[in-house]
């Protein structure tokens, strides 16, 4: 494993990437999370010169601080065809890798505590039948075969499983699939920030970046939280907030469940050293800013189904993307917000440590609170109806947007990577992604939310 493996990425860590700007290609994009890279790899192996410009560190961000599910069940229907494609993909670029991305199928099971909730989880196996996936429902017994809770543990009601499902490590699975894109002839350079996106006769030219300017007909902006401010300071809206969300890492114990799994409250996944990633259902924060109330309207309708158990806090710290302090515009020729934050790097929640702990510990009561040996937070780039955009900006020729995963990126990114490479060359996507429109926030569309988890 490489050195990013032993924590979360932060701007501590070293860079890995700083090739010279080229003086032009066919495609530039932005950001060097999981969507970025994927879609840098298959664009590249399509024949096409890419070079991926990143303001902090590849994988930075939300790439390496989510919970490492590779998860089909529980998807938007939309989303599943492609996310069903990704999973298959997945598998490929971990043999591709050297396996070191640290894909296992290990399944994965939405727990019910009760009877009600069973049959509210097994409501999306029609779903399931819909598209051919093996997702079945089972019963306590079955769950407490797979589910080692120990002498006075927790029983559950039953559980949907998907069997198919998989788990990786996002600490080290995105930079080595940067690595992959990099030995196949894709351009990387770490700390090089994009300042502004022009244009020529109507049509993208090019970028500024901090380091001088790349010529190119194509730029794909797959800049997680950052995005609906970069678009900004080009004119276009986009009504993207961000939300902080809580995980934490056990020190390595006894397996009681090799895969991944979440009941109302608690969500953990077994890791390729013996620990496990820990997370509440309730450990998601809004920092309110300037976009949490120019995009009100947009948010209202879903709210109450999207936000959940969301608190709200007053202010975002300085230099985040929806800071009050942030600037929203800026020439080729100023330092940018994204200069200024190098790598979102949120505080966690403290307060649900504890609580994390004790949820743990009354699951599994004879292991006990477990030891945390770290605890992180990431920004969830979401959008009101809890599915991304994934299209071409019909405002300016030439620019494409893969953003608002939603907090489900990770898995599904080689999929949307590669819409993204065939919308970049012109060909088909392969998938209906007619409800990832750019357009679906302005064309008076009711939006329909999908589901949170």
């Amino acid at each position: 494993m490489s050195a990013r493996s032993a924590a979360p990425i932060t701007t501590a860590s070293p860079v890995s990437f700083s090739d010279p700007l080229p003086s032009g290609v066919d495609v530039v994009i932005v950001g060097a999370g999981v969507i970025g890279m994927m879609s840098a790899l298959y664009l590249r192996r399509a024949g096409l010169s890419v070079f991926v410009v990143e303001k902090g560190r590849v994988a930075g961000e939300q790439s390496s601080r989510n919970w490492g599910w590779i998860r089909q069940l529980g998807r938007d229907e939309a989303e599943l065809p492609i996310m069903m494609e990704a999973s298959r993909l997945w598998e490929q670029i971990d043999g591709d890798t050297g396996n070191r991305t640290g894909f296992r199928r290990t399944g994965i099971m939405y727990l019910a505590s009760t009877d009600k909730e069973m049959e509210e989880r097994a409501k999306w196996l029609d779903v399931a039948r819909r598209h051919q996936l093996d997702v079945r429902a089972i019963d306590g017994d079955a769950v407490a075969g797979r589910i080692d809770t120990g002498a006075g543990g927790k029983r559950w009601a039953g559980a949907v499983w998907s069997p198919t499902d998989a788990r990786g490590e996002p600490w080290v699975a995105v930079p080595a699939v940067a690595h992959l894109a990099h030995s196949e002839g894709v351009g990387i350079r770490e700390d090089c920030a994009i300042r502004t996106i022009e244009t020529e006769a109507g049509k993208l030219s090019g970028v500024h970046t901090e380091h001088g300017f790349i010529a190119a007909s194509q730029v794909v902006v797959a800049g997680g939280a950052w995005t609906s401010l970069l678009l900004r300071n080009c004119g276009v809206s986009l009504p993207q907030l961000s939300v902080r969300s809580t995980v934490m890492r056990t020190a390595p114990m006894p397996e009681v469940y090799d895969g991944a799994a979440l009941d109302e409250e608690l969500a953990l996944r077994r890791r390729e050293d013996g620990s496990y990633t820990v997370s509440a259902l309730d450990a998601h924060d809004l920092l309110i800013g300037p976009d949490s109330f120019r995009h009100l309207r947009t948010w209202l309708p879903t709210a109450a189904k999207v936000l959940g158990q969301t608190r709200f806090l007053p202010a975002a710290p300085k230099h985040y993307p929806d800071a009050w302090g942030t600037a929203r515009r800026w020439g080729a020729g100023d330092e940018t917000p994204f200069e200024r934050c190098r790598v979102l790097d949120p505080n966690p929640n403290e307060n649900r440590m504890g609580v994390l702990k004790r949820r743990f510990a009354a699951r599994f009561p004879s292991l006990g609170e477990p030891e945390i040996t770290h605890a992180w937070a990431g920004m969830i780039d979401a959008m009101p109806d809890v599915v991304p955009v994934v299209d071409r900006v019909p405002e300016l020729e030439g620019l494409i947007v893969a953003t608002g995963m939603s907090g489900h990126g990770f898995g599904i990114g080689p999929g949307f990577g590669k819409v993204v490479a065939n919308i970049a060359t012109g060909r088909p996507t392969g998938h209906d992604i007619s409800r990832f429109r750019f357009s679906r926030f302005t064309d008076g569309s009711k939006l329909i939310p999908g589901p949170a988890l």
